[in-house]
């Protein structure tokens, strides 16, 4: 039941994206002069919670736009309701549902559905990673040089020591490809497809991380913070690849190497 409430919570949170993409809508900001919400991201929330309520209205519940709903439950749900927002206002059709659903403290099970492309990622802890109900696996790529990579840069403090530009200038002065698609739930999923090798950003939240990090890890891939420590959606710091260029990352994202 976990699983088909999880599926049908995603999809009902991807109707309301369908029904306001391109569309006139209330937008709004929150901190920063480009960190939109929209009315498309609470009627999307409003969806998701109302399904997940009706199965289990005791599980506790942590979505971007309504915050925390505490309750007495070893299950959480980590909601984004529309990951890529700014995306999403301007009629790019790189956005996504991103639901995350933790049990004491660990990511167990995890769904991202971008509707405007109909690809749904499901990954269930410990029993691998699908799109659309096909398994999925990340890239054999060997080499950070011969990488295709993503990454994405914070509203705030994007000019800190050893920050988003400047490790960016070092991948891409060595010619590395390095795209920025504005949505963190789908660049992961990406490198669970094998898309990406690799993507690391500087400033997620929980909702940003929490499905596509199990996602990556069950197609075969690593996940760590920017230092190689253990990963918790709880941090900022994300390194997420296929595990064979993991390492020679972390040397050049803390400079430690050049490419």
């Amino acid at each position: 039941m976990l699983k088909s409430t999880l599926i049908k919570a995603a999809k009902a949170g991807a109707a309301e994206i369908l029904r306001f993409f391109n569309t006139h809508f209330k937008i709004s900001n929150k901190e920063g002069v480009n960190n939109l919400v929209t009315e498309a991201d609470h009627a999307a929330e409003k969806a998701i919670i109302e399904v997940v309520g009706s199965a289990y209205p005791d599980h506790h519940i942590l979505s971007e736009e309504a915050g925390v709903l505490t309750r007495d439950s070893e299950y959480k749900w980590i909601i984004d309701p529309i990951d890529g927002t700014v995306n999403f206002a301007h009629g790019i059709p790189l956005n996504a549902v991103s639901i995350g659903i933790e049990h004491n403290g660990i990511i167990i099970m995890a769904a991202v559905y971008n509707p405007h492309l109909d690809e749904f990622y499901f990954a269930e802890k410990g029993k691998g990673a699908t799109l659309n109900d096909s398994p999925i696996h990340v890239s054999e790529q060997t080499e950070t040089i011969r990488a295709c990579l993503v990454t994405g840069f914070p509203y705030t403090y994007i000019n800190i020591p050893n920050g988003p530009l400047e490790i960016f200038e070092r991948f891409i002065r060595k010619g590395v490809p390095v795209r920025r698609l504005g949505s963190a739930a789908i660049d992961l999923c990406w490198v669970a497809a094998g898309r990406f090798d690799g993507f690391y950003e500087h400033k997620l939240e929980p909702w940003d991380s929490a499905a596509g990090y199990l996602i990556v890890e069950e197609a075969g891939g690593k996940v760590t913070d920017l230092e190689g420590n253990k990963f918790s959606v709880y941090q900022h710091r994300v390194l997420a690849t296929n595990g064979k260029i993991h390492n020679e990352m972390l040397d050049v994202i803390n400079n430690r190497k050049e490419l």
